[in-house]
């Protein structure tokens, strides 16, 4: 089932919240240290997910158009991996691999993080500027696997263009689609 990101809402201007997290080799990365004085774009993935699938190799190649002095990128996974196994580390470092992702794949084990972010689905986008606060959360572009739209990655790529530019993202901002975070029982939010 498909859900889209706006059923939790994060205002735009919300401070990048002080979290770290293990990576895929069991190191501890802060996201504010990763942001350092640039612009950060987090994504909630997941391996097993179509929706992120569609989307994987083309936000790679969309990534890599930007400076990476400028832009620091890391991916999050949230899923319960006792229900969806291909999401625990050996099936990410695989997606990893396969996307051509070069930027870090942090595990949200406890689901914490996404809790704090309210991320909502997978794949899901949240884009912080230069000073730390949320400029953007949305999709990638009009496409899904089904829709036949083409994959271009406009949506996502108009934002990075104008954060890095230290401009505002035009509103509104198109939610994200995906599959919804696999919450373990108890975690649900509420």
């Amino acid at each position: 089932m498909a859900v889209l990101s706006s059923a939790f809402h994060v205002p735009l201007g919300t401070p990048l919240f002080d979290l770290s997290l293990p990576d895929l080799d069991g190191n501890q990365v802060s996201l504010q240290q990763l942001r350092g004085t640039g612009c950060l774009l987090v994504l909630w993935s997941a391996n097993h997910c179509p929706y992120v699938r569609h989307v994987e190799r083309a936000l790679g190649a969309l990534i890599g158009e930007f400076p990476s002095a400028s832009l620091a990128t890391l991916a999050i996974s949230s899923n319960d991996v006792n229900q969806y196994p291909d999401d625990d580390v050996a099936g990410l470092r695989a997606q990893r691999e396969r996307a051509g992702w070069t930027f870090p794949y942090l595990v949200d084990s406890d689901q914490t993080a996404a809790r704090t972010f309210h991320a909502a689905c997978t794949p899901d986008f949240f884009l912080y500027n230069a000073n730390g606060l949320l400029a953007y959360r949305g999709a990638f572009d009009d496409s899904t696997p089904k829709n036949d739209q083409p994959l271009t990655g406009d949506l996502l790529r108009t934002a990075l263009t104008a954060v890095l530019a230290g401009q505002p993202v035009a509103e509104p901002h198109k939610p994200a689609m995906g599959c919804g975070i696999k919450w373990k029982p108890g975690n649900e939010p509420t």
